[in-house]
C-alpha cells in the first residue's frame, strides 16, 4: 500500500527514520526539495530530468519517494559499482529504516554471471591461452560449486579480466536459452526471473538498453510492469543509448564464434574435421581484419579505414569466411544444440556485416557507418545520427514516471541541451547546488603563460606547471588527460621531475592495474600521484586527504575527427545552426563537471583544481565553462595553492 509523500517531511528531519539509521546523517534542504520533486514527478506519471551537486544526496532522495509509492520501480546506473552499492547497501538500508516490504533485485548482464554449460564445454576443450588462466577456470569450477548467485563479482580470487570468464560466461549470441541442458540451474535465469517478481530493481544502463528497452534476450515483460524508471548517472544516457540504437559487428564477436564453433565440434561432431578447419579459418579472418588498421585506440570513418592498403579485402575475406563456416554448420546442424546455436550466429553476423557494408540499418535511418580500433580487436558500426526520435519512440505508451538524475546535466543552468539529445522538450527540470563550502574548502588554479593546446610542447608545459601544485600538495593528485598519448608523455616528464629532485611519492598510471588495484592503492598509499585518462574522469570517489589536487591537462572536447562527431556537426550545420555552441561545448562543459567532481566528496574534503588549458582565461567560451563549475575562489598564481596546502588562502587573483 503507497505510503503518503507528505512523510517526507518527517523522513527527511533530523530525528527522522534516515537520520536514526544511517551514521552522521544530516538534514539538507536539497535532498528533501529534491525527494518532493521526484515524489511528484512519480504520482504524476511524469519526466523530470534533474542536477543534483556533489553531497546533495541524491540517492536517498530518489530511493525514499520510489519505495513509498508502492509501484514498480527499474533503478539503472552507470557502473556496475554503484550497482552492487545500491543493492547491498542502500536500498535495504532506506527500505528497512521506511519500514516497508518492497522487494528488491539486482540484475545485471549476463557477463556477469557464470554459465555452467560454457563452463564444462570449456574444462573439456583446455583450450586457455595461458597456465594462469587455466588455473582461474579451475578456480572458477569451485566457485561454481558453491554460489547460490553465479555472480562473478563474488568470486575475488580470479581477476575480473582474466580470459578465464569469457571461457566460463555466456553471451547473448551464444546462449542456448531453453535448450540448454543446464537450465534448470541457470543463474541468468535465476536472476530475471526474481527480477520480474521485484519490487525495485537494479540495473546498469547496458543492461536497459540492451534487454529491457530493445526487448532483448526475452526481457521485453519487465519494463511493461513497470511504473516508475530512475537513470542516475544520467549523463551517460546519451552515449549508450547511440550504442545500443546502432548496430556493431566486431572482431571479438567473430573469434568467440569460432572458439565456440571449435568447442561445439569437439564434442558433437568430432567426426567432421572440415567444421574445425572452417572455424579456424573465421579466426585467422578476423585477426588479419584487425590487423589491416595500423594503430589502436582509433576511431576512424568508414571511407579513411576503407582507403588503408588491405582493408577492404580483409573485410571481403571475412565475409567469405562467415560464408563458408556457415555452410559447414547447415551441413551439422542436427547434431546438437549447441551447433545449431553457432548456425544461428554466424548467419547474424554475416548479416550484420552486409548492413555494415551497405552503410544502412533495418529500418534504413541516418547512420554513421565507422570503425574503431582496439589494441586487439576491431569493431565495424553503424549510429544513428539522432537517437532522440528512437528514444521517445521507447518512452510512448504505458504512462509512467521517469527521473534523469546526475551531478551534470546542464550547462549554468540550461538543460536544453541534454534534453534536445534525448529527446525529452515536455521534461520537467531542476537543479540543486553542493551542499559543501566550496569557497572555503577549495581553489580553482589556472595558470599564467600557458601555450596553445595543440603546440607540439604543450604536455611538457603541463608537467612543468603542475609540477609546483603537485609538490606542495605533497602527491595526493590525480592528472587528468585527455588523451593515452598525453597521459604517458606527462606520466614520463613527471617521473623525470620525481628522480631530478630525490622526492619518493609514488606515481601510478592508468593501465598498470585494473581501476579498482590503482583506486586501492592510490587511497593507501596517502601520497600518491594517478596520471589517467577518460576512465577516470568519472565514477571515482576518493574521500579525504588522499586526494587533495586534480590537474585537468585539456578542456575535454571530443576531438573533431571522431566520425560520429563529424557527422553530427556537418548536419547541425547544414541547418543553419552553430555546432559548436549547441553541442561540442556542452558536452565540453557536462565532461569537464566531472572531471571537477573528483576533488570534493565529502565535507571535510579540501582541495584545488587546476586547469592548464588556457582557453579557459583567453576564449570567450571559457567563462560558460568555469561558471558551470562549483563557486571556488579562482587564481592565476602558484603561490596562492602553495599558500592553500600550507593554510588557508589570503588572496585571489582574478
Amino acid at each position: 500500500m503507497p505510503r503518503p509523500m507528505s512523510d517526507l517531511d518527517r523522513i527527511f528531519s533530523p530525528d527522522g527514520p534516515l537520520a536514526a539509521a544511517i551514521d552522521g546523517f544530516r538534514p539538507r534542504p536539497q535532498q528533501l526539495d529534491m525527494a518532493r520533486r521526484i515524489a511528484a514527478a512519480i504520482e504524476g506519471n511524469l519526466a523530470l530530468v534533474a542536477e543534483a551537486g556533489t553531497g546533495t544526496g541524491k540517492t536517498f532522495a530518489y530511493l525514499a519517494p520510489a519505495l513509498l509509492s508502492g509501484g514498480k520501480v527499474i533503478i539503472s546506473t552507470g557502473t556496475k559499482t554503484l550497482q552492487d552499492q545500491l543493492f547491498n547497501r542502500d536500498l535495504p538500508t532506506v527500505r528497512d529504516a521506511l519500514g516497508v516490504g518492497a522487494s528488491i533485485a539486482l540484475l545485471k548482464g549476463r557477463a556477469n554471471y557464470l554459465c555452467p554449460y560454457h563452463l564444462e564445454r570449456s574444462m573439456t576443450a583446455g583450450r586457455l591461452t595461458s597456465r594462469e588462466e587455466a588455473a582461474h577456470l579451475r578456480k572458477i569450477a569451485r566457485f561454481a560449486e558453491r554460489t547460490k548467485t553465479g555472480d562473478k563479482a563474488e568470486c575475488v580470487d580470479v581477476p575480473e579480466e582474466s580470459g578465464a570468464w569469457l571461457a566460463a560466461t555466456s553471451t547473448r549470441e551464444n546462449c542456448l536459452g531453453q535448450e540448454c541442458p543446464h537450465v534448470k540451474g541457470c543463474f541468468v535465469l535465476a536472476a530475471r526471473q526474481d527480477a520480474l517478481v521485484a519490487d525495485v530493481v537494479v540495473v546498469n544502463h547496458h543492461l536497459f538498453f540492451a534487454d529491457v528497452m530493445l526487448k532483448d534476450d526475452g526481457m521485453g515483460e519487465l519494463l511493461p510492469a513497470c511504473n516508475t524508471i530512475i537513470f542516475d548517472e544520467a549523463h551517460q544516457l546519451p552515449e549508450v543509448a547511440g550504442l545500443f540504437f546502432g548496430e556493431s559487428v566486431s572482431t571479438s564477436q567473430i573469434i568467440d564464434l569460432a572458439r565456440d564453433t571449435r568447442n561445439e565440434a569437439l564434442t558433437a561432431a568430432k567426426d567432421y574435421p572440415p567444421l574445425q578447419t572452417a572455424a579456424a579459418d573465421l579466426d585467422k579472418a578476423a585477426r588479419d581484419l584487425r590487423l589491416a588498421v595500423k594503430g589502436e585506440n582509433l576511431r576512424l570513418p568508414a571511407v579513411k579505414a576503407e582507403s588503408e592498403p588491405g582493408f577492404t579485402a580483409a573485410v571481403q575475406g571475412l565475409a567469405d569466411a562467415i560464408a563458408e563456416l556457415g555452410r559447414h554448420l547447415d551441413a551439422q546442424a542436427d547434431r546438437g544444440e549447441g551447433i545449431v546455436n553457432c548456425q544461428r550466429r554466424a548467419a547474424e553476423l554475416a548479416a550484420g556485416l552486409k548492413r555494415w557494408r551497405n552503410g544502412n540499418g533495418e529500418e534504413g535511418e541516418d547512420l554513421v557507418k565507422w570503425v574503431e580500433v582496439y589494441s586487439q580487436a576491431m569493431s565495424l558500426n553503424l549510429t544513428p545520427l539522432d537517437i532522440a526520435p528512437i528514444f521517445q519512440r521507447q518512452m510512448e505508451g504505458h504512462p509512467r514516471a521517469w527521473i534523469f538524475a546526475s551531478a551534470t546535466l546542464a550547462v549554468g543552468r540550461d538543460f536544453s541541451h541534454y534534453c534536445g539529445e534525448l529527446g525529452l522538450g515536455d521534461a520537467d527540470t531542476a537543479m540543486w547546488g553542493s551542499p559543501f563550502d566550496y569557497e572555503a574548502n577549495a581553489l580553482l588554479y589556472a595558470p599564467q603563460a600557458m601555450p596553445d593546446p595543440n603546440s607540439a610542447l604543450y604536455q611538457e608545459a603541463v608537467a612543468e606547471a603542475a609540477w609546483p601544485a603537485i609538490r606542495a600538495a605533497g602527491g595526493r593528485a590525480f592528472v587528468l588527460c585527455t588523451s593515452l598519448r598525453a597521459m604517458r608523455r606527462i606520466r614520463e616528464l613527471l617521473q623525470e621531475k620525481l628522480l631530478a629532485e630525490g622526492l619518493d611519492l609514488p606515481l601510478l598510471m592508468q593501465g598498470e592495474g585494473s581501476k579498482t588495484e590503482l583506486l586501492d592503492r592510490f587511497r593507501f598509499l596517502g601520497n600518491a600521484i594517478l596520471v589517467a585518462s577518460q576512465s577516470f574522469w568519472e565514477g571515482v570517489d576518493v574521500r579525504g586527504e588522499a586526494l587533495s589536487l586534480v590537474v585537468i591537462d585539456k578542456l575535454p572536447f571530443a576531438p573533431p575527427d571522431d566520425p560520429v562527431l563529424a557527422a553530427r556537426i556537418d548536419r547541425l550545420r547544414e541547418a543553419g545552426r552553430n555546432p559548436f555552441m549547441e553541442y561540442q561545448l556542452p558536452r565540453a562543459v557536462i565532461s569537464m563537471k566531472q572531471g571537477a567532481g573528483r576533488l570534493i566528496r565529502d565535507e571535510d574534503d579540501r582541495g584545488v583544481l587546476m586547469i592548464c588549458d588556457p582557453r579557459l582565461i583567453d576564449k570567450p567560451y571559457g567563462k560558460a565553462i568555469w561558471r558551470s563549475l562549483p563557486p571556488m575562489r579562482r587564481t592565476r598564481v602558484v603561490t596562492d595553492v602553495e599558500a592553500f596546502f600550507a593554510g588557508p588562502v589570503q588572496s585571489t587573483h582574478e
